[in-house]
């Protein structure tokens, strides 16, 4: 009968003396062995071993045989410990692959996990060998049973140290930088009249074609120091610019003939209008939907005249792809969706604004 056994327990080394099965029957531990009879210490610099010894006893061994990785010298022998209940066997040898009493050092690699996910050669080397019994008994035949106790031990060899507290003296000033925004402060409406009173009602069936949209970003609660200015509008098909088409209505150093400026960077609000239009994608569809946003700038009262010259706003030449891909690094208001009815009347054709490319 095989007994195959690895267990981390943690033990402590003690004197030895004789046991005999009469000793073990006086404490009620005369038995068979289990598989919990082996404790193993994993310390930083040696490994311990505590086997049961009156298993051994009941089997027919003492402590003399019992041997570690067939390591016969004194100084791997196993020493009896009588001072605890029930006794064991104890074996103590150092964390040194050329003195550990023959035991197996392999070290492994794997992708690291949790706070070691960023790596993915996470190193640990694992110590391991075997106790077993050694017969005594000559001849042909044996009545004991072969005693084997397994242990293993593997050491981690990646660690995250923490919690070291550093004070170093400094200055007498507290400073605690944040970042803030201003986008709270900026409203998009959109109004029916150019006097900017009435705002823009969208019908079920949405606006007719060529129908006047006054557009008005306005800062509110914002800090006089600042001014706002409209660096680029256009319009998208989806509520989000960056999968759908676009059109433009101003850009810097560049604005659409239908599109009007009325005022932009000389107050805390900006103006301008554009008459409706609908997309040539969605004509099969009732009504043409999309949705307006604006780049806007604050700029300082005494900079922005110099923000709307074009030797200062001029853009290099991007393609479409570029563009699009440039929107999400954009802060940009949007405004409610606008829709536009079809028009189409027997014998007329609807006016149609194309989408332009970006200049």
């Amino acid at each position: 009968m095989n007994f195959h056994i690895i267990l981390i327990v943690a033990t402590i080394i003690k004197r030895s003396s004789q046991l005999t099965l009469s000793d073990c029957n006086a404490i009620g531990e005369a038995r068979r062995p289990e598989y919990t009879d082996i404790a193993v210490t994993c310390g930083t610099d040696s490994i311990s071993l505590a086997i049961q010894a009156c298993p051994l006893v009941y089997t027919g061994y003492n402590e003399t045989l019992m041997i570690v990785n067939h390591m016969s010298n004194a100084a791997c022998r196993g020493t009896l410990d009588t001072s605890v209940s029930p006794p064991v066997l104890r074996f103590n040898f150092p964390l040194n692959n050329t003195h550990a009493c023959g035991s197996v050092f392999r070290t492994t690699s794997a992708a690291g996990t949790g706070v070691f996910s960023d790596f993915s050669n996470i190193q640990a080397v694992k110590v391991s060998g075997i106790v077993r019994s050694s017969d005594p008994t000559t001849g042909t035949i044996t009545y004991n049973a072969e005693m084997k106790y397994y242990y293993s031990c593997t050491y981690p060899l990646e660690y995250l140290i923490k919690k070291t507290q550093i004070d170093v003296s400094a200055s007498s000033i507290a400073l605690k930088d944040n970042n803030g925004s201003f986008i709270s402060t900026l409203r998009l409406k959109l109004f029916s009249d150019r006097a900017y009173t009435t705002s823009l009602v969208m019908p079920q069936n949405g606006i007719e074609l060529r129908t006047n949209i006054f557009v008005e970003v306005k800062a509110t609660n914002l800090t006089g120091q600042y001014n706002v200015l409209l660096d680029r509008c256009y319009i998208s098909i989806s509520p989000l610019p960056t999968n759908s088409s676009i059109f433009n209505l101003f850009v810097p150093c560049g604005v659409n003939q239908l599109t009007t400026m009325i005022q932009n960077g000389v107050s805390q609000s900006a103006r301008f209008s554009f008459p409706a239009f609908r997309f040539m994608e969605q004509q099969n569809e009732t009504v043409s939907t999309y949705y307006l946003h604006c780049i806007t700038r604050l700029c300082e009262v005494a900079t922005c005249s110099g923000f709307m010259q074009c030797n200062n706003r001029r853009r290099r030449r991007r393609s479409t792809d570029d563009e699009q891909a440039d929107f999400s690094h954009l802060h940009t208001i949007t405004s409610p969706k606008i829709v536009t009815q079809k028009n189409v009347i027997k014998g007329q054709t609807p006016a149609v604004f194309l989408p332009q490319a970006v200049p």
